[in-house]
């Protein structure tokens, strides 16, 4: 979801530092952590030997009624239960309903219920049928907010057992207040984001069983399969979605055909419908289907306007394969600053994320300017319609990255957000660095320090807050005030830490590259997470869990005496004095100009509060430094340096 792109971390009260004092007992006691080792997840943070997992694949028709803005379909999800377990239940997610005037989401807003303008009447579901050992019938169905629950007429087997649920649906599509989803008008026309747009499987793991958590507007936890969906609209509309257009003869003008085969070979943008050249060529009357095939995704989603331009460009994939780049933009959003540069934006960032830390898997990477802007799915994004120059770029990088956290590495948004929007951040931060001779960087300068400062400095309010949430909290317990702030914020810079600061990147890069591998289109926890990083960089991090994920901490450390040393040398004193603890360089000056760097790692106060540092002798120490280059984020840098009077 869109990052925004001032966190708003100057609106948090500053307070006084939660200086508990530090405990090397506490910061390096046996840490438990919150999810199971087992056959399904190993002790190294890897998917284990019996690992398992469902699939469901879809088949979807649906079609657009522009009048009534609303939308109706009927699916058909091929269910495979993998699991060890016997199911005589299935659960869906029917997430427009939190829509309704009386939903938890409303609930949970604190806001009073509403009819009209600022709710639907969510799904309207009109049959549930099971197809079963060739037969279809219909079956018994409870439903409970954002949730329905099937009761199968015969239970579904273990390790393989396959069921096929019909499902007939409709609802009235949300205008802009629905925020991951709308419709609205444009100067030629309308534009319709279409998401969570279909029930759609729960998820049944190892860990919960079903994993039914009602949808209070955070993000989504679903499972991977195969999709064909065909979208019935107007003829005078272009369809964008997820996925490779299967039916482009029956779609597309022979123009618009050439085009695209151009811009399938080319590195440059090429343009398939001008701005000039939107609504020419197509018939005011009648329908046309569109119908897109997607491959191995956790879901779909598309947009439908007849006020599109539409360009695109290749994008080069390691070992020589290929997608393509692709944006969908109204008249008003051209320019040569503006959606003008949108695919060049999406080509650099699919390119350098594919080469940095994973491939990008699928046909496309889609850029819509719309209503519904700054949201993410699968193989699409949706972006702002008045989105230019860096603000355009930003929130591109940031919505194309969901492509790897949480599209492919498929982490549950639902209960743990900070893992989503955190990972995401923190490998948007290269994008920014790479692209075009760092044209837009530093993204930290904006998107960490909103006050253009040092992010570790900004990080320090939220650490000092007694009220911010620890990152390992539920996501829908944190309230705005501090979504961003801890849930991209801090997240991502424990990882800029993690990388730079603790591992080192010839550490921390092979492991994070191997942990998407292993888990792409999986279901990882966070302790699988902290597991493998642990396992594979061969360093017990619990420390750094327990200060930056499940406590919020302050962190500092001073130099506190400079005295000569028994050998003839010098004893440079230094303390931890918060809860938190991280590996530090020492800069010692010498009185010939010259000085010393030493690091001192996290154990350097694991069984003390101070240590003192032995400087050889031979030169004369003046003053001692802790974290000299403003690296770590120390809430008192008065006592980080000494000088001998």
């Amino acid at each position: 979801m869109r990052a925004g792109l001032w966190i708003g971390v100057a609106l948090l009260a500053s307070g006084a530092a939660q200086a508990a004092g530090y405990d090397p007992r506490t910061t390096f006691a046996p840490l438990n952590l919150p999810g199971p080792i087992n056959p399904v997840r190993s002790g190294s943070g890897q998917p284990g030997p019996q690992w398992w997992q469902n699939r469901a694949d879809y088949q979807i028709h649906a079609t657009l009624d522009t009048k009534a803005h609303a939308l109706s379909g009927d699916e058909a999800i091929h269910y495979t239960n993998n699991s060890p377990d016997m199911l005589d239940v299935l659960w869906l997610q029917l997430d427009q309903n939190m829509y309704r005037p009386y939903s938890r989401s409303h609930a949970a807003d604190g806001a009073a219920p509403r009819k009209g303008s600022g709710s639907t009447d969510g799904y309207t579901i009109e049959a549930v049928e099971i197809e079963q050992g060739g037969k279809r019938v219909a079956v018994q169905t409870v439903e409970s907010d954002t949730r329905l629950q099937i009761r199968l007429p015969a239970p579904l087997a273990a390790k393989g057992g396959q069921v096929t649920v019909h499902v007939r649906y409709r609802f009235t599509i949300p205008t802009a207040f629905g925020g991951r989803m709308a419709w609205g008008p444009v100067k030629g026309g309308e534009i319709y984001d279409l998401a969570q747009w279909y029930p759609r499987m729960a998820v049944y793991d190892d860990v919960r069983g079903w994993d039914t958590l009602p949808y209070l507007a955070q993000e989504f936890y679903l499972e991977y399969g195969d999709f064909d969906y065909w979208v019935t609209v107007p003829s005078t509309m272009i369809v964008a979605g997820s996925g490779a257009l299967q039916n482009p003869d029956e779609v597309l003008t022979a123009r618009e055909r050439s085009r695209l085969a151009q811009a399938a070979a080319s590195d440059k943008t090429v343009k398939i419908v001008a701005p000039t050249e939107i609504g020419r060529e197509r018939a005011a009357i009648g329908t046309k289907t569109w119908h897109y095939r997607m491959e191995n995704t956790r879901d779909v989603a598309f947009s439908a306007s007849d006020a599109f331009a539409w360009d695109a460009a290749r994008i080069n994939l390691p070992n020589g394969k290929t997608s393509l780049a692709m944006s969908y933009y109204p008249a008003e959003s051209a320019g040569t600053q503006a959606w003008d540069r949108s695919t060049q934006y999406v080509k650099d960032t699919v390119e350098n994320m594919s080469r940095r830390w994973y491939s990008y898997p699928w046909p496309a990477a889609i850029n819509i300017a719309g209503p519904a802007s700054g949201m993410e799915y699968p193989g699409i994004v949706f972006d702002g319609i008045t989105d230019k120059d860096k603000p355009l770029f930003w929130i591109t990088a940031h919505e194309i990255g969901h492509s790897w956290f949480p599209m492919i590495v498929g982490f549950d948004e639902r209960r743990d957000a900070w893992m989503d929007e955190g990972f995401n951040t923190f490998i948007d931060i290269f994008e920014s660095e790479d692209f075009n001779r760092g044209e837009f960087a530093p993204k930290r300068d904006s998107e960490f320090a909103p006050g253009g400062g040092n992010p570790v400095d900004e990080i320090l309010p939220i650490l000092a807050d007694p009220n911010a949430p620890p990152i390992l909290s539920r996501a829908d317990t944190v309230i705005e005030k501090y979504r961003h702030p801890v849930t991209y914020f801090k997240s991502a810079l424990g990882l800029v830490l993690l990388r730079e600061q603790i591992l080192g990147p010839d550490r921390f890069d092979p492991a994070f590259r191997r942990f998407i591998a292993l888990w792409a289109f999986k279901h990882p926890k966070p302790s699988d997470f902290f597991r493998f990083m642990e396992s594979e960089t061969g360093e017990d991090l619990s420390w750094w869990w327990r200060g930056w994920y499940l406590t919020n901490s302050t962190y500092d450390v001073a130099v506190t005496k400079i005295a000569p040393a028994a050998n003839g040398g010098t004893l440079v004193t230094v303390e931890n004095r918060d809860p938190m603890v991280m590996p530090v360089t020492l800069r010692v000056d010498y009185a010939d100009g010259s000085h010393e760097d030493i690091r001192l790692p996290a154990e350097t106060w694991i069984r003390q509060t101070a240590s003192d540092i032995t400087i050889a002798p031979g030169k004369r120490v003046v003053a001692a430094t802790l974290d000299p280059d403003h690296k770590l984020p120390d809430r008192d840098r008065s006592n980080n340096r000494l000088a001998v009077q």
